[in-house]
C-alpha cells in the first residue's frame, strides 16, 4: 500500500478575549480590511485614471497604496476566517505562504519609501534635472527592482527556512512569520540568524538613507520660501510614513526575536497587529489627506460616484 502523505498542520495563537466576543471582533477587522481595500484602491484608480497625477511621486505612490492591498491580504482573509470558525490552526505551506506575503510587502515599502525620499530629493535640490532623471520609464524600472530586490531577500529567507525539518507545532502569534517557523525546528538557526541579521542591516541603512537624505532637504529649504513651502506640503506625509511604518518595524522584531511570555498577551496582540494595520490604513489617509492634488481628485471623484448613483436611483 502507497504510503499516503498528509499536510502539517500548525496551530496558531489563540487570542482569549476574542472568545467572549469573536462576532464583535469579526465585524471590526472585516470592516477595517474594507477599510484599507477602499482606501487603498480609491488612491490607485484615481492616479491611474487622471493625466495629471502621472508624476514620479503619485507613481510611487501607487505602489504604496498596491503593496499595502498586497500585505494586507496575507493576513486578513486567513485571521477573519480563524476568528469566524475558532479554528486557529494553518497547513506549513499557507504558513510558509502567508510569511512570504507579509514579509514580502514589509521589505517592498522599504524600498518604495527610499525611491521616494530620492524622488524629494531631486525634485527639491535638483529641480532642473528632476523631469530628465526621473522619466516614467526610469520609475517603471525602479519600482520592478525594489520588487525583484526585496522578493529576491524573502525567496531566499523562504528556501533557509522551510528545509529545515520542524518538531513543534505551535506558532505564539496570531499568524505566520519566518522567525516563529524557524523556531519550529530542533536544529541549529546559525544560518537563518546570521541571514536574518544581515537582511535587517541592509534595510535598516536603507531607512538610515532616507533620514540623511531628508537632513540634506532640510538644509536646503532653508535658502528658499518655495522650498519650504514643497517640503512641507509633499514631504511631510512622506516622514510620518516613515515614522509610522519604522515604528510597526522595530515592534515586529522586538516581538519576533525577544518576545516573551512574560509580556502581556494583550500587549504581545498589539505588537503583531501593528504591523499588518497601522500602515496599510494610514499610508494612504495621510498621503489622500495632505498632498492637495490628491486629496481634490478623491474627492472630486468621490462626488461624481455619488451624482452617479443618485441619477440610478432616480431613472
Amino acid at each position: 500500500m502507497d504510503n499516503v502523505s498528509y499536510p502539517v498542520i500548525l496551530t496558531l495563537m489563540v487570542p482569549k478575549e476574542t472568545k467572549s466576543y469573536k462576532h464583535v471582533y469579526f465585524i471590526c477587522f472585516l470592516a477595517l480590511y474594507l477599510l484599507i481595500l477602499s482606501i487603498n484602491i480609491r488612491l490607485v484608480m484615481v492616479i491611474i485614471m487622471e493625466k495629471a497625477l502621472h508624476e514620479p511621486m503619485y507613481m510611487f505612490l501607487c505602489h504604496v497604496c498596491i503593496n499595502g492591498v498586497y500585505g494586507a491580504s496575507g493576513f486578513y482573509p486567513k485571521f477573519l476566517s480563524d476568528l469566524i470558525f475558532d479554528s486557529y490552526v494553518i497547513s506549513f505551506h499557507m504558513c510558509a505562504l502567508q510569511t512570504y506575503v507579509i514579509y514580502s510587502s514589509l521589505l517592498s515599502e522599504i524600498t518604495i519609501l527610499t525611491l521616494m525620499s530620492y524622488d524629494r530629493y531631486v525634485a527639491i535640490c535638483k529641480p532642473l534635472e528632476y523631469h530628465s532623471k526621473l522619466t516614467k520609464i526610469t520609475c517603471v524600472k525602479l519600482i520592478m527592482f525594489s520588487w525583484i530586490f526585496t522578493n529576491g531577500f524573502c525567496v531566499t529567507a523562504a528556501l533557509l527556512t522551510n528545509l529545515r525539518p520542524i518538531c513543534k507545532y505551535h506558532i505564539d502569534k496570531l499568524y505566520c512569520d519566518n522567525w516563529s517557523i524557524v523556531k519550529l525546528s530542533c536544529v541549529s538557526s546559525f544560518v537563518n540568524n546570521v541571514f536574518g541579521y544581515a537582511t535587517t542591516v541592509i534595510f535598516s541603512s536603507f531607512i538610515i538613507l532616507i533620514i540623511v537624505s531628508y537632513f540634506k532637504l532640510i538644509s536646503a529649504c532653508k535658502a528658499s520660501l518655495e522650498s519650504r513651502r514643497k517640503f512641507w506640503q509633499t514631504c511631510l506625509p512622506h516622514i510620518l510614513s516613515l515614522i509610522n511604518f519604522t515604528s510597526a518595524y522595530l515592534f515586529d522584531i522586538i516581538y519576533s526575536r525577544y518576545g516573551s511570555n512574560d509580556i502581556p498577551e494583550s500587549l504581545r496582540n498589539f505588537l503583531a497587529l501593528e504591523l499588518v494595520i497601522v500602515p496599510p490604513v494610514f499610508n494612504p489617509l495621510i498621503y489622500g489627506l495632505n498632498i492637495r492634488a490628491v486629496r481634490k481628485r478623491v474627492i472630486l471623484s468621490c462626488v461624481a460616484a455619488s451624482e452617479n448613483v443618485l441619477k440610478r436611483v432616480k431613472i
